[in-house]
């Protein structure tokens, strides 16, 4: 009787050999298979760490709040007013422009303003996205 027992638990046993090796093949296949790619964009010129304070103190900044306004010198503008402000402002010597924006603000309002700061005169623009308190 022992004996037939002994002989019913081994022939219970499961193989996983057979499912690990199904696992390798899935994984493998799934990482030949994945599909990398690469987003389409503008390049945004970022100032290096070294050059950041520096440029604080001798460019012109424009910020855009998450409400899509418009905000130069702490006082609220109009996007049509920024190619004379910028104008103005780089008469002197060549200022670069940092664009602070709301992560939740519009491209459209981004691109107006990149708009006039060009036709203003600016040649270097930095971009700047985070969001923001207000």
């Amino acid at each position: 009787m022992r004996r037939k027992i002994k002989e019913k638990l081994e022939e219970d046993e499961i193989n996983l050999s057979p499912m690990i090796d199904m696992v390798f093949i899935l994984l493998i296949f799934f990482i030949v298979t994945t599909v990398f790619v690469e987003e389409v964009g503008f390049p945004i010129v970022k100032p290096s760490p070294n050059e950041a304070e520096k440029l604080e103190k001798n460019s012109i900044m424009i910020g855009i709040s998450s409400d899509n306004t418009i905000i130069y010198g702490g006082a609220q503008i109009d996007a049509s007013s920024i190619k004379n402000r910028v104008a103005r402002l780089i008469k002197d010597g060549d200022k670069p422009i940092i664009i602070h924006g709301d992560v939740e603000s519009q491209s459209k309002k981004f691109k107006e303003v990149h708009r006039e700061a060009k036709n203003g005169g600016a040649e270097i623009i930095h971009y700047n996205f985070k969001k923001t308190d207000r």
